[in-house]
């Protein structure tokens, strides 16, 4: 029988770029980007979305990326800068996905043309998410204004929106054409976005980095107080690793079903969508660090030693550790627990958790014995 073999491979590559008060027209960090992506044969465009709880941190800031924008050589931007909500409830607003859509259409937004998103983590989702779907691929800007979103999900290659009350059910894979981390909208953020944040260092750390988490244990306490320049490096370095898991683990895409990025989230998504998304990612994910890295101990993968040093961190860092629907209710499982099949549905193929075989390495399990995981609870119940 006859058959065509199809084989190619398409190269991805994009910056993350650190600065400061990005829109000043004395920085021209986007600008000198932009211009380098003009066309001389014609105008491209340009169509921002950002963030409403930003916009009103920044007073004035709409105008001023106006401004900036408009003296940008080759780029029209559109009339009007769409401001919507932030949050994860952008994530559960499908309509607000097609009005989006509408918007790119409205505003003849090319695939020469480029999106820009500018908030956290939830709206750079859902903006990737938009314009991976409009004309099959619109590029997109990433400008993330919060901790975890510019050392975590904003420097990655995914996007998605919320479905049928489960986290991330629609999405794409659709890498950003650059990524700008600005310090300055840092200034502003409340201080559990600011806290919650860090937790994606410390995933990071304790399953790639060993020095690194040390730097984090060292640091706990100023950099839950604000100190800023701990914070920017960070932030570089939990995103330095990011980037290089994606880019060097061999499947960017996740067609496989190892995540080891994905440490301590198999209970943290359930947590969300069951506390209607009042727990913040990043306080669901220190739960979910806590109650793995216990569990790797009962496991007899982690020594106790390390166990209570990765607690101590998180307290440290002011983020919850438990969580009563961890425990069993009235007799019934716990819903976090439940929640294991429907995470093994979200990677595909079996089941396949991280956990810790020491501070620094990683390692998976393809099966979770679930009366340990109850006794895992129990202790990070004894210990928040």
């Amino acid at each position: 029988m006859e058959y065509i073999h199809q084989n190619f491979d398409v190269n991805f590559k994009y910056g993350v770029h650190f600065s400061s008060h990005l829109f000043d027209p004395a920085n021209t960090c986007l600008s000198a980007f932009l211009e380098s992506r003009a066309d001389a044969a014609f105008q491209k465009k340009l169509l921002v979305i950002l963030d409403g709880g930003v916009a009103a941190a920044h007073p004035g800031l709409p105008d001023q990326i106006t401004r900036y924008l408009s003296a940008v050589r080759g780029f029209q931007p559109a009339p009007e800068i769409i401001t919507i909500s932030g949050g994860e409830s952008v994530k559960n607003d499908l309509p607000l996905v097609f009005s989006l859509v509408d918007a790119i259409d409205k505003y003849g937004i090319d695939r020469h043309s480029y999106v820009i998103g500018i908030g956290g983590g939830s709206l750079l989702d859902l903006v990737g998410f938009v314009a991976a779907i409009s004309h099959r691929g619109v590029k997109h800007i990433r400008i993330p204004t919060t901790v975890l979103s510019q050392n975590d999900s904003g420097v990655g290659v995914k996007n998605g929106v919320n479905y049928k009350g489960k986290k991330n059910f629609l999405g794409s894979f659709a890498p950003p054409s650059a990524v700008f981390n600005d310090s300055h909208f840092l200034t502003t953020l409340d201080s559990r976005d600011w806290r919650s944040g860090m937790v994606e260092a410390v995933k990071v750390a304790l399953i790639r980095d060993t020095a690194f988490f040390e730097w984090i244990e060292e640091k706990a306490v100023a950099l839950t107080g604000g100190d800023m320049p701990g914070m920017q490096y960070l932030i570089f370095r939990c995103a330095e690793l990011h980037v290089a898991h994606i880019g060097g683990g061999g499947d960017p895409f996740e067609s496989g079903s190892s995540r080891p990025l994905d440490f301590g989230h198999w209970s943290a998504h359930k947590l969300e969508q069951l506390t209607s998304f009042s727990l913040r990612h990043g306080e669901a994910v220190a739960i979910g660090i806590a109650l793995d890295s216990v569990y790797s101990f009962l496991l007899g993968w982690l020594d106790e030693a390390s166990m209570y040093r990765i607690i101590s961190v998180l307290k440290n860092m002011q983020l919850p550790v438990w969580h009563p629907l961890l425990e069993k209710q009235d007799g019934r499982p716990s819903p976090v627990v439940a929640g294991l099949e429907e995470f093994r549905e979200h990677l595909g193929g079996r089941l396949t958790i991280s956990l810790l075989k020491a501070i620094g390495t990683g390692a998976e399990t393809h099966h979770m014995d679930l009366d340990l995981l109850y006794a895992a609870a129990d202790i990070c119940k004894k210990l928040q």
